[in-house]
């Protein structure tokens, strides 16, 4: 079971895409392990510097320099917040295109669940309001469940 390739992808031999291929760039974005854990942590609440560094186990230089780049990226924005006598400081909040990476997270946790376990019990994703399982799934846009053999990829130009 294969994805099927139309246009430029399906006729490219082995040229490379590089910046061509949305993949790569995405990847370009938040294709680093800490990228991902900083986006874990704000999606699970964190906004603070100080507490997003040691949550997921970095350096602060190199927290700093993740931030900076998902910042750049329109991934996250920062928010100045101050604490009386203290200096102002800034937060990080996702953007829409930070926030329309929730469902890539909950892959990369469901496939981490089932596949990278090492002894560890899964966890659950519920929907709040009724308590049923989340999972992320593939539908098209009339509501159809589409498997792997069923996707067309058409190559951009």
């Amino acid at each position: 079971m294969t994805i099927q390739l139309e246009g430029r992808l399906a006729t490219r031999d082995d040229t490379p895409l590089g910046d061509s291929c949305a993949v790569d760039r995405a990847m370009q974005v938040v294709g680093n392990r800490t990228a991902i854990l900083l986006l874990r942590e704000i999606f699970y609440g964190q906004a603070r510097f100080e507490n997003l560094h040691r949550r997921v186990g970095v350096t602060e230089a190199v927290a700093a320099q993740r931030l900076k780049e998902l910042v750049a990226a329109g991934v996250l924005a920062r928010e100045p917040y101050r604490l009386p006598g203290q200096r102002t400081r800034h937060e990080y909040v996702l953007t829409g295109a930070g926030h329309a990476l929730l469902p890539v997270l909950l892959g990369l946790l469901e496939w981490g669940w089932t596949y990278a376990a090492n002894g560890y019990a899964a966890g659950s994703v519920t929907h709040a309001r009724c308590g049923s399982d989340v999972r992320v799934e593939l539908r098209c846009e009339r509501g159809h469940a589409v498997d792997e053999e069923d996707i067309v990829i058409r190559g951009g130009s």
